[in-house]
């Protein structure tokens, strides 16, 4: 039979605990996190749109697919919804050009106005939501 050092049990789920709890401080809110998702989600429900990157044209499911991979590889410096369509959704790393959506009748617009626009509903809705339910 093992026998168990209790200090030292101890610490180590202190540690973790601890571990944790600098893990859950550092991780993203709930509410901002599902505000990208609805986002990237609405990008990927445009029809008849290509996202367009450095001058290519994409489908939205290449877009929606990018976007997530972007937005996992900076996600330590996206803090909120409009963090992400600043610092992820709206210009190339690479080249500093905007990205762009392209519509079916020729029209075009920064992501980033986009996006924007997108999430001041959002948040528009969820107020709404809040004070029909207070």
């Amino acid at each position: 039979m093992a026998i168990i050092n209790l200090p030292k049990l101890t610490v180590l789920l202190l540690l973790l605990l601890a571990a944790l709890s600098v893990l859950h401080a550092q991780s993203l809110p709930l509410a901002e996190r599902q505000k990208i998702e609805a986002l990237i989600k609405y990008v990927g429900g445009l029809k008849d749109a290509q996202f367009i990157r450095n001058g290519s044209s994409y489908e939205v499911s290449t877009a929606v697919r990018f976007l997530r991979g972007k937005w996992e590889a900076n996600e330590s410096s996206v803090k909120t919804a409009r963090d992400f369509i600043d610092k992820v959704a709206s210009f190339s790393g690479t080249s500093g050009k905007p990205y762009l959506i392209h519509f079916k009748d020729g029209s075009e617009i920064k992501s980033q106005e986009f996006l924007q626009a997108e999430l001041r509903k959002l948040e528009k809705t969820a107020l709404d939501q809040r004070a029909s339910d207070g």
